[in-house]
């Protein structure tokens, strides 16, 4: 099994990284807040997790090994496969997901794409012994947004290869949703909504 990537970033897309490793090029999909940190010719450490099918060998990176523990974590849940596992992990942190399962949030599961009311009971039900508590702290409620996550969101698009007037107009378009969230916005879910709107405009 390979664990982690160590190496330099050498290209990266809305959905995955080319990591370079010794001279070869690993392809790995990531989550937007994991893709939002790396950088074309940078260094980069990436927690790996391999999934194996008959016609297919894929890598899954994360930055954090605790975000990777999680995504294998959801696969023993019945009807979860890595690319569910991928999506509840870009629209929620690791403890997020703790909580949310720890509380019975329903309306937290079904905001991931994919999960309907049933899905998000059924997982609740077993997920809970699963995943653990949260071991970070919950963000304060109200808390003010602050500025840095469009400096990150910005970054992240450039990163991606969009020119800077587009990436401006992008972070302009997300504003709106980044304000109603009334705290800390997430910004991979940020980088979601901003790729959507490059992508309809072009």
């Amino acid at each position: 099994m390979i664990a982690f990537l160590s190496g330099t970033v050498a290209a990266l897309a809305p959905d995955s990284a080319v990591v370079e490793v010794g001279g070869v090029g690993m392809a790995v999909q990531c989550t937007p807040d994991t893709l939002a940190a790396l950088r074309v010719g940078q260094p980069a450490k990436l927690h790996t997790s391999l999934v194996v099918r008959e016609d297919s060998l894929t890598l899954y990176g994360f930055a954090e090994d605790d975000a990777r523990q999680v995504f294998e974590l959801l696969q023993t849940a019945s009807g979860v496969g890595p690319r569910l596992a991928q999506a509840m992990l870009a629209v929620h942190t690791p403890d997020a997901l703790r909580r949310a399962v720890a509380t019975g949030d329903e309306k937290a599961l079904t905001a991931v794409p994919g999960i309907g009311k049933k899905g998000a009971q059924k997982l609740l039900l077993e997920l809970k012994d699963r995943l653990g508590a949260p071991v970070g702290t919950a963000p304060a409620v109200g808390a003010p947004v602050t500025q840095g996550w469009r400096d990150q969101l910005h970054a992240a698009l450039i990163g991606l290869g969009y020119a800077t007037r587009e990436a401006d107009e992008a972070v302009a378009a997300v504003a709106p949703q980044a304000e109603a969230a009334g705290g800390t916005p997430q910004v991979g879910r940020l980088l979601k909504a901003a790729l959507q709107t490059l992508n309809r405009a072009r």
